[in-house]
């Protein structure tokens, strides 16, 4: 593990005026339901993300403003919800009014080059509310633009690529596969390889609902605030962490040779492990690691190849403060592996029909940590014209949830960076707990 330096990189941005791009052909005016897994209360936010792209001879003469601006207006014609608005109905349902009005578009200059942001390249971003503007009365959830692009020229050739999304829309795959399009379309293609489908109705509450798990994941409580302690906003500090191969190995020695797990498995027990026992919490109180996993695939029959909604679930693992610290990283290993195995096609259904039983509830946030895996998603493939992205990551991090951000050395070997935000007395005691478990020896046994 290596904790990458703050950055202090200043510089100056020009920006135009914010413009609405809309569909380049006539599109349908109808109203179209979002899911059920859609319109729950926790994706009711905006997402925000860069990408970094260098310059690029071949396109030496062309404006990635234009060609992207451009490309957007025909994707939408494919993607039209996203051109259009979301309205509440009874029951907090979400509807796409699909108007047509557009997405907001900005087009900006700053006086800086790629490589002035140095070797490596993590968040938190310097400067990164002038790379995406927040357009004053566009970031609301209802009535709002559902997408914002910002294409920042830099003083190389290349450029950054900001978005912000209305999460309720659809998943990181989903957008992943719009911004493909995108590419697809800047490049020179008609269509988009992969066709979108919407077809919410597939995740939607059964006519008879049956809730059929215990669903830790989500509050309970609607009468008041949920009970354990809550990690204190003031002084946060959000820092990068870089975990090569190497460490991950330096990991594995505490897992037995008869336990099979992936990265994301022993990464995932590790920082939730490192996390609570820096945050010096009640042995008695229970914490919870919520992994955010797609569930695509999961279903039965699996959802149609092109669906960009949400198809998140959101399996829990917990313990005790006590049990997670005291017993060895196996411990908390085991649990992460049980909880990824909820998933399944009726556990999907039976979280539809708890988030519409229950008003919509959110994501337990009280005593939880979020971990969710972006090494799979698509992003830095989306080529506009200029090649890949040469990196890749959410605007900045949360105090309750990380994202595994893949990256590469300039080897070309894989590395994961990890954004984790804390309290700055609470993030020197997780730099400790890493380091030593990094070097620790291994324990055998642990008992679940």
């Amino acid at each position: 593990m290596a904790l990458l330096p703050s950055k202090s990189l200043v510089f100056t941005v020009r920006r135009q005026e914010a413009e609405l791009v809309v569909p380049c052909e006539p599109t349908p005016h109808e109203c179209k339901p979002l899911s059920d897994i859609d319109d729950q209360e926790g994706h009711r936010f905006h997402v925000r993300g860069f990408h970094f792209h260098q310059s690029n001879l071949s396109m030496k003469g062309k404006d990635p403003a234009k060609v992207i601006k451009e490309a957007l207006a025909k994707a939408l014609v494919f993607y039209y919800p996203f051109a259009g608005r979301l309205r509440e109905g009874p029951n907090r349902k979400l509807i796409v009014d699909c108007t047509g009005e557009g997405v907001l578009f900005i087009e900006a200059d700053a006086d800086v080059s790629l490589v002035d942001f140095g070797d490596e390249l993590y968040p938190p971003f310097p400067c990164a509310e002038e790379l995406l503007y927040d357009v004053p009365g566009s970031n609301g959830l209802l009535n709002s633009p559902l997408l914002l692009v910002q294409i920042t020229r830099l003083k190389c050739g290349g450029f950054i690529f900001a978005h912000r999304f209305n999460h309720t829309m659809g998943d990181g795959t989903g957008l992943s596969q719009f911004m493909t399009a995108v590419g697809e379309i800047a490049r020179g293609a008609l269509v988009p390889s992969t066709p979108p489908v919407w077809e919410r109705h597939l995740l939607s509450a059964r006519d008879s609902p049956l809730i059929t798990y215990q669903h830790e994941e989500y509050s309970h409580n609607t009468s008041g605030p949920e009970n354990g302690t809550i990690i204190p906003t003031d002084n946060l500090v959000c820092r990068s962490f870089l975990f090569r191969q190497s460490h991950i190995s330096s990991l594995r020695r505490f897992v037995p040779l008869n336990l099979r797990c992936s990265t994301f498995d022993i990464l995932s027990a590790c920082l939730w492990r490192c996390r609570t026992k820096a945050l010096e919490l009640d042995p008695n109180e229970d914490v919870r690691l919520v992994c955010i996993v797609n569930a695509r695939f999961k279903f039965n029959p699996p959802l149609p190849l092109g669906y960009y909604g949400n198809a998140l679930g959101f399996p829990t693992a917990s313990s005790s403060v006590g049990k997670l610290t005291q017993n060895p990283l196996e411990y908390a290993l085991k649990l992460v592996k049980q909880a990824k195995t909820k998933v399944t096609d009726e556990y999907m259904k039976s979280t539809m029909d708890l988030l519409v039983t229950r008003g919509r509830p959110n994501v337990k946030l009280v005593g939880s940590y979020i971990v969710s895996d972006l090494t799979r998603a698509k992003f830095k493939e989306v080529d506009f014209g200029w090649g890949e992205a040469v990196f890749v990551a959410p605007e900045t991090c949360w105090e309750l949830i990380s994202f595994y951000i893949p990256s590469k050395n300039k080897k070309g070997e894989d590395e994961i960076i990890v954004p984790i935000c804390l309290p700055a007395s609470t993030m020197k005691s997780f730099v400790k707990e890493l380091e030593d478990m990094m070097k620790d020896e291994p324990t055998v046994h642990a008992d679940i």
